[in-house]
């Protein structure tokens, strides 16, 4: 998707360089408008890949982490009781 948004923008700067010397001197900010979209596509070409390379090594730094924790170090919250509190049903009184 930024692949395709960046041509666009690379398009509009050609035509708008084509056509620029006709333009009105009112509208001549378009040449940094599409200067600028194709920077940031460029940039995001760039970028987003990188994030998601990062991602992918946090998510598996992570999972092994975990896995190691599980697997070693692992202790059971469960006391074993069935009642309930009364911070757990809110608006219900435990007294009877």
């Amino acid at each position: 998707m930024i692949l395709v948004i960046t041509t666009g923008w690379v398009l509009a700067l050609a035509i708008v360089f084509l056509v620029r010397d006709k333009l009105p001197a009112d509208v001549r900010w378009w040449v940094w408008t599409c200067l600028t979209g194709l920077l940031m596509g460029l940039f995001a070409l760039w970028y987003v890949p990188f994030l998601k390379r990062r991602r992918a090594r946090l998510a598996a730094g992570r999972a092994r982490l975990a896995g190691t924790q599980l697997s070693s170090e692992y202790v059971s919250r469960d006391s074993g009781s069935n009642t309930v509190s009364s911070t757990e049903t809110p608006g219900k009184s435990t007294r009877s």
